[in-house]
Protein backbone atom coordinates (compact mmCIF):
# COMPACT_ATOMS: atom_id res chain seq x y z
CA UNK A 1 0.00 0.00 0.00
CA UNK A 2 3.27 2.74 0.49
CA UNK A 3 4.44 1.88 -2.98
CA UNK A 4 1.10 3.38 -4.96
CA UNK A 5 1.11 6.60 -2.28
CA UNK A 6 4.30 7.07 -3.08
CA UNK A 7 3.92 6.24 -6.88
CA UNK A 8 1.20 8.89 -6.39
CA UNK A 9 2.62 11.49 -4.26
CA UNK A 10 6.24 11.71 -6.93
CA UNK A 11 3.39 11.94 -10.01
CA UNK A 12 1.51 14.63 -8.33
CA UNK A 13 5.16 16.73 -7.60
CA UNK A 14 6.25 16.30 -11.46
CA UNK A 15 2.52 17.42 -12.35
CA UNK A 16 3.10 20.73 -10.08
CA UNK A 17 6.49 21.03 -11.72
CA UNK A 18 5.33 21.05 -15.54
CA UNK A 19 2.52 23.39 -14.84
CA UNK A 20 4.47 26.00 -13.01
CA UNK A 21 6.45 26.45 -16.39
CA UNK A 22 3.30 26.90 -18.62
CA UNK A 23 3.33 30.72 -17.93
CA UNK A 24 0.13 33.03 -17.58
CA UNK A 25 -1.96 34.99 -20.16
CA UNK A 26 -1.24 38.61 -19.83
CA UNK A 27 -3.67 40.87 -21.46
CA UNK A 28 -2.96 44.22 -22.78
CA UNK A 29 -4.37 47.01 -24.61
CA UNK A 30 -2.27 49.15 -27.02
CA UNK A 31 -3.46 51.80 -28.63
CA UNK A 32 -2.24 53.53 -31.79
CA UNK A 33 -2.40 57.35 -31.76
CA UNK A 34 -1.01 60.46 -32.37
CA UNK A 35 1.94 58.70 -33.98
CA UNK A 36 2.78 56.67 -30.75
CA UNK A 37 2.22 53.88 -29.26
CA UNK A 38 0.44 53.68 -25.73
CA UNK A 39 1.96 52.33 -23.89
CA UNK A 40 5.32 52.12 -24.91
CA UNK A 41 6.87 49.45 -22.73
CA UNK A 42 4.85 46.04 -22.18
CA UNK A 43 6.69 43.71 -19.53
CA UNK A 44 5.76 39.61 -19.11
CA UNK A 45 8.30 36.88 -17.97
CA UNK A 46 8.66 33.90 -20.18
CA UNK A 47 6.58 31.13 -21.65
CA UNK A 48 3.48 33.73 -20.78
CA UNK A 49 0.85 33.68 -23.16
CA UNK A 50 0.36 37.55 -24.43
CA UNK A 51 -2.83 38.70 -25.70
CA UNK A 52 -2.87 41.78 -27.36
CA UNK A 53 -6.02 44.17 -27.97
CA UNK A 54 -4.51 46.83 -30.05
CA UNK A 55 -6.40 49.81 -31.71
CA UNK A 56 -5.73 52.46 -34.26
CA UNK A 57 -7.69 55.40 -32.53
CA UNK A 58 -6.90 58.16 -35.75
CA UNK A 59 -5.61 56.65 -38.97
CA UNK A 60 -4.31 52.85 -39.68
CA UNK A 61 -1.38 51.52 -37.98
CA UNK A 62 0.24 48.44 -37.35
CA UNK A 63 1.42 46.57 -34.28
CA UNK A 64 4.82 44.42 -35.87
CA UNK A 65 7.23 42.30 -33.85
CA UNK A 66 9.79 40.83 -36.52
CA UNK A 67 11.14 38.69 -33.71
CA UNK A 68 7.54 37.13 -33.04
CA UNK A 69 6.90 37.56 -37.10
CA UNK A 70 3.37 39.40 -36.21
CA UNK A 71 2.17 42.00 -38.46
CA UNK A 72 -1.74 43.15 -38.02
CA UNK A 73 -2.87 45.73 -39.20
CA UNK A 74 -6.14 47.84 -37.56
CA UNK A 75 -8.13 51.11 -40.06
CA UNK A 76 -8.76 54.08 -37.98
CA UNK A 77 -11.55 53.25 -35.65
CA UNK A 78 -10.79 49.46 -35.40
CA UNK A 79 -9.35 46.86 -33.50
CA UNK A 80 -7.88 43.93 -34.00
CA UNK A 81 -6.95 41.33 -30.98
CA UNK A 82 -3.92 38.87 -31.34
CA UNK A 83 -1.98 36.66 -29.23
CA UNK A 84 1.22 34.65 -29.13
CA UNK A 85 3.53 32.65 -26.44
CA UNK A 86 6.60 35.02 -25.48
CA UNK A 87 8.66 31.87 -25.94
CA UNK A 88 12.45 33.68 -25.12
CA UNK A 89 13.97 35.87 -22.96
CA UNK A 90 15.06 39.51 -24.46
CA UNK A 91 13.83 42.82 -25.20
CA UNK A 92 12.18 42.69 -28.48
CA UNK A 93 10.85 46.05 -30.52
CA UNK A 94 7.56 46.30 -31.99
CA UNK A 95 6.63 49.08 -34.52
CA UNK A 96 3.86 50.25 -37.44
CA UNK A 97 4.96 49.56 -40.75
CA UNK A 98 2.73 51.34 -42.64
CA UNK A 99 3.82 54.05 -45.07
CA UNK A 100 0.82 56.07 -45.36
CA UNK A 101 2.65 59.15 -43.25
CA UNK A 102 6.39 59.25 -42.92
CA UNK A 103 5.50 60.06 -39.02
CA UNK A 104 4.65 56.26 -38.56
CA UNK A 105 8.13 54.86 -38.62
CA UNK A 106 8.71 56.67 -35.56
CA UNK A 107 5.82 54.48 -33.59
CA UNK A 108 7.87 52.11 -31.43
CA UNK A 109 7.42 50.06 -28.38
CA UNK A 110 9.63 47.64 -26.84
CA UNK A 111 7.86 43.70 -25.70
CA UNK A 112 10.80 43.23 -22.05
CA UNK A 113 10.30 39.14 -22.18
CA UNK A 114 12.18 38.18 -18.30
Amino acid sequence: MIRPLTALAIAAVCLVGLSANQGQVREFSITGRDHAFSPTRIEVQRDDVVKITFTASDMPHSFTSDHYRISKRAGANQTVTFEFRADQAGTFDYYCNLSADDRCRDMKGQLVVR
